[in-house]
């Protein structure tokens, strides 16, 4: 594959994956029968300070993405892109999907928001232009206290759903089910959509992020 070609490529993989990644979230706040971890925060935020989930999700990236300075981390193009992307994508798609009340129509809402999510990770991650912002919190973690990534991503994700949850965000079956599903699925969509590096070696996970960090967002 040239040069030029694969650089394109990665760079709609790149912004298709962080715009997905903000549609299947909104889908997910839709569902209302739980987030994943972030998100919980990020609606606890809205419901405190009356700004939309996207709006607090850019605010929230953008302060994490302060927090690699002391962590010596070097955020890519994919880093300060998907503070932005993903957040106007889940205020569009909210604007854009209405509002559902069936159990009938929510809980396959719910399942296709994991499944995209799972579907947004490979594509934006394959694509090798750093780590989402709260991805790289937790490798800077990783590496500063030498403790494992499964403890750090654990210890922080449980600190912002309890902080969201405190605050308003929704917590339930859909958080346990996206906790235990989006790792098997972002392996898949991982190798679905892997780029081939010129030297025709795997370029699976984004450059200088192991593959327990894998997250989204």
């Amino acid at each position: 594959m040239a040069t030029k070609d694969r650089l394109g490529r990665r760079l709609i993989q790149l912004y298709a994956g962080l715009a997905l990644y903000g549609a299947s979230s909104a889908l997910l706040v839709e569902a209302g029968l739980g987030l994943e971890p972030w998100n919980v925060l990020h609606q606890g935020l809205a419901e405190l300070t009356g700004l939309t989930i996207g709006v607090v999700s850019i605010i929230v990236g953008a302060a994490v993405l302060l927090l690699w300075i002391p962590l010596r981390q070097r955020p890519g193009l994919g880093t300060v892109s998907n503070v932005f992307v993903v957040g106007i994508a889940m205020d569009g798609t909210l604007a854009l999907v209405p509002a559902v009340h069936s159990l009938a129509v929510r809980v396959p809402l719910l399942l296709a928001g994991i499944v995209l999510n799972g579907v947004a990770t490979g594509l934006y991650i394959s694509a090798r232009f750093g780590p989402g912002p709260r991805d790289g919190l937790m490798t800077g973690l990783h590496r500063r206290t030498g403790r494992s990534i499964r403890l750090m991503r654990t210890a922080v994700e449980v600190a912002v759903v309890v902080t969201g949850f405190a605050l308003g965000g929704t917590v339930g079956i859909g958080t346990v089910l996206y906790a235990v599903s989006i790792g098997p699925l972002a392996q898949l969509f991982l190798r679905v959509f892997d780029v081939p590096s010129a030297s025709g070696g795997s370029t699976v996970v984004a450059e200088g992020q192991p593959r327990g960090a894998i997250l989204r967002r």
